[in-house]
């Protein structure tokens, strides 16, 4: 008789294995793609950084008011990095682009001296570098300021198009994966519907019956995320040796958010799917359940 009362406690459990195993598998997709927004954020803000913007001085500036001219573009906010061309810089970085020394034609560089900075993503925006444009302009020292206007327009549309596809497939992904869990869980507590109507039958309260399960909810929910944020390291690792060039790309902040964000939600959504999965049966007939 013990053995038999054994073995039916054990079918009586709910199947905990497979609602971790399936919770951590829609946690691992889901937090696969965080990744990959994160990726593909920092991938627009490095095309972003990486537009140079080229301030061409007047012939004849003075050292003086050249180096006062570099200090006050390198004080503003909007410059990332800035590089101070000299004519003579500017004749080699001409000739070592391909093209052939004018030397033996004319004597004179015509080439103008230039201070060329890239700017921090968030000022990389027409209205932006045309504001910056006009404001240098207005300095005695400045011929002309030149920035790709075409590839700025082009870089910011396809950087929207792409965050909003993303987004788009993140909400979906979203919904499918409460789901999944959700349908998941319920799956895992329909064995354990019997021993819920007999507590309560016996005259067991609702949060005497729902408080171990409940708990028994977060425990999972936590295991649950943990394998996923595991499965999710080994492939960011993996993915990282392969092409070293995402490892300049990782964001420690925001990956970190993504980690604490796939742990709640798996704690969340257990918790949740458990707590209304117990307060329906407790509900029901008992005839129902069979």
């Amino acid at each position: 008789m013990s053995q038999v009362g054994k073995s039916s406690s054990k079918r009586s459990q709910p199947s905990y294995f497979m609602s971790i195993l399936g919770v951590s598998l829609v946690l691992f997709i889901l937090g696969l793609l965080g990744w990959i927004v994160i990726n593909a954020n920092k991938l627009g803000q490095y095309f972003k950084e990486n537009v140079e913007v080229r301030v061409y001085l007047r012939e004849n500036l003075n050292g003086k008011d050249s180096a006062a001219l570099v200090q006050y573009i390198a004080n503003k906010p909007y410059v990332k990095e800035y590089e101070f061309v000299t004519k003579e810089a500017a004749r080699k970085k001409f000739i070592a682009d391909g093209n052939d020394d004018w030397k033996n034609i004319i004597e004179a560089n015509p080439l103008p001296a230039s201070i060329d900075f890239k700017l921090n993503n968030q000022y990389v925006h027409a209205d932006s570098l045309a504001t910056i444009a006009a404001d240098l302009e207005q300095n005695i020292g400045v011929n002309d300021v030149q920035y790709p206007k075409s590839l700025v327009n082009s870089l910011n549309e396809n950087v929207r198009k792409i965050s909003f596809i993303l987004l788009a497939i993140a909400i979906i992904l979203c919904v499918v994966v409460i789901v999944l869990i959700d349908n998941t869980i319920k799956l895992a507590m329909f064995s354990n519907r019997f021993l819920i109507k007999t507590m309560q039958m016996v005259g067991a309260t609702r949060g005497f019956i729902s408080r171990p399960m409940d708990t028994r909810a977060v425990i999972n929910g936590l295991i649950a995320g943990l394998i996923a944020l595991a499965g999710i390291f080994a492939l960011v690792v993996f993915a990282e040796q392969q092409l070293p060039e995402i490892k300049a790309m990782r964001d420690m902040t925001w990956l970190s958010l993504l980690a604490i964000g796939i742990i709640i939600l798996g704690i969340l959504i257990s918790l949740f799917s458990t707590h209304r999965a117990v307060i329906k049966y407790l509900k029901m007939k008992l005839d129902d359940l069979y």
